[in-house]
């Protein structure tokens, strides 16, 4: 599996996400996870199983060397004390000392991003996070943190599947070295919609949802975070990593439809 390596941050480029894995059997899942070699997992503050995340790591017995463990801190807890506690409650419930990438999960109207990426470096400099990051920002938001405050970004991570063009802020994050980590990367109910998905899976003896997640990883500088719970899909996930996507699927993939955002709260910023 390829590493993504960006302000000393390495992170696996396949990543296993959490977002509404609970209580037993969702640790359970985590566990499976880390068996089956998935070594970058995702959590957030918000998705209040950082507990169970821990848990399952403590259970597994992987050298923490080996691990990149991802949280996030809310969009309501930005100011300088707020971050600080936030970090302070997440290090607890996931029992570690530090974690490998800490995001801003949203951005928040009104937010001292200056104040915020301070706040951060403080708590790199401290060891209690060894990369920051940030999620779900736009391209001038992006431009604020890294040309006009310097902030050592080391991902930004969106929505991106087969069904959202993301071109312009992948180019920009290109362009400035720094990964775009996918999530909803399996778009999951709209791939049952176009038939050529399946013609191309049919062809590789895969999955829909095994091709979209390797057209995805096929990208430069691109990470993706699926959710599995079962083993079995876990592993279906990892067994993506050996599809060859050709031209034409190249191209089929490309004739779909590019403008179906699937994650759009109250509070997100303006896309365009």
């Amino acid at each position: 599996m390829d590493i993504l390596t960006c302000q000393g941050m390495a992170m696996p480029q396949l990543g296993f996400g959490t977002w509404r894995l609970a209580e037993t059997s969702g640790q359970k899942a985590i566990e499976s996870a880390l068996a089956l070699g998935y070594r970058h997992i995702d959590t957030a503050e918000m998705y209040a199983n950082e507990a169970i995340v821990g848990d399952a790591i403590a259970a597994g017995g992987v050298a923490r060397g080996d691990l990149h463990v991802t949280t996030k801190v809310w969009h309501d807890h930005l100011a300088p004390d707020a971050i600080r506690a936030a970090l302070d409650a997440s290090l607890t419930k996931l029992k570690l000392d530090y974690v490998d990438l800490y995001l801003v999960h949203w951005p928040a109207p009104g937010m001292d991003m200056a104040a915020i990426f301070d706040t951060l470096g403080k708590e790199m400099e401290a060891g209690r996070i060894h990369a920051m990051g940030v999620a779900n920002f736009t391209v001038p938001l992006l431009k604020e943190a890294v040309e006009t405050l310097g902030a050592p970004i080391a991902c930004n991570q969106v929505e991106y599947h087969l069904f959202l063009d993301q071109t312009p802020l992948k180019a920009y994050l290109g362009q400035h070295g720094i990964p775009l980590v996918a999530y909803r990367p399996l778009a999951q109910g709209p791939l049952d919609e176009f038939p050529v998905l399946g013609t191309i899976a049919a062809k590789h003896g895969a999955t829909p949802a095994q091709v979209a997640l390797k057209w995805l990883l096929d990208q430069n500088g691109v990470a993706a975070i699926p959710k599995a719970e079962s083993p079995a899909h876990q592993q279906a996930n990892l067994d993506a990593l050996s599809i060859a996507l050709d031209d034409e699927d190249r191209a089929a993939i490309a004739a779909l439809p590019k403008n179906r955002r699937l994650v759009d709260p109250d509070f997100a910023p303006q896309w365009d």
